[in-house]
């Protein structure tokens, strides 16, 4: 007898929630089915773990179908979150800024469970203490995600204000200081190269934030060094939808 293939995770929770659906029609108890797809989906994933190529590729064709206006809109019913509630499997770590206009899950057109999303203003990573670096190595850690995006985006206030205060040589009143400061570096590194300057501190500081998570012991480095970890940089543009890797 040949051995069943594979199958993806993506594809088993989708065929979990069409299960759920069926179980609905027959007056099967949705809860018992649940408790089967989550050990079953437990399983699938440990035989067939996604790489980060493809999970960035996902993500890709993911913008692409959000750019064009035909988004899938995948596993977003109260059946999918149900199938995964004793367990999670994100396929990629998204470090986005908390601008309301930036929502990873709908501009890559993921679906529950599919991306593990750490939210930032000015989405900064050095300097960002334990609650940001602790978030994200707890993905890799402990639920082996492959991949980290580092997601910047056009008009990004927080950069805006970094360039503002940095010429004024004034400071913001609260922690807001604190965070613009995290960010000042990227508009001095990114000063005078050809372009359009927010633009250029906008890239330095998505760029500042891949190199620090590269660099990040004892848990993301090793794993960048032994090819377990992919961690690339992004921008959003608000005005298309697109996200273009720098």
């Amino acid at each position: 007898m040949k051995p069943l293939p594979a199958v993806s995770r993506r594809k088993f929770v989708t065929l979990t929630a069409a299960g759920l659906t069926l179980a609905n029609s027959l007056h099967l108890s949705a809860g018992a089915l649940g408790r089967v797809a989550q050990k079953e989906a437990a399983s699938s994933r440990a035989r067939a773990p996604i790489s980060a190529d493809q999970a960035l590729r996902e993500l890709v064709e993911g913008n692409a179908r959000f750019v064009k206006g035909q988004p899938s809109s995948p596993r977003r019913s109260p059946e999918d979150f149900r199938s995964l509630a004793g367990a999670q499997y994100p396929e990629a770590v998204i470090v986005s800024c908390a601008d309301s206009r930036v929502a990873p899950e709908i501009l890559f057109d993921v679906g529950v469970g599919d991306v593990f999303v750490v939210r930032v203003a000015g989405n900064v990573v050095g300097g960002a203490g334990a609650v940001v670096k602790g978030s994200i190595e707890y993905a890799i850690a402990e639920l082996n995600v492959p991949l980290i995006v580092v997601l910047g985006h056009s008009s990004c206030g927080a950069v805006k204000a970094a360039m503002k205060h940095i010429d004024a040589k004034d400071s913001l009143p609260g922690a807001i200081d604190g965070l613009v400061e995290l960010i000042k570096p990227a508009v001095t590194q990114s000063h005078g190269l050809p372009g359009d300057p927010l633009d250029n501190a906008i890239r330095q500081n998505v760029e500042n934030g891949v190199a620090r998570l590269k660099e990040l012991q004892p848990i993301l480095a090793p794993r960048v060094q032994e090819g377990k970890l992919k961690i690339v940089g992004a921008v959003y543009d608000l005005s298309t939808g697109k996200v273009t890797q720098v």
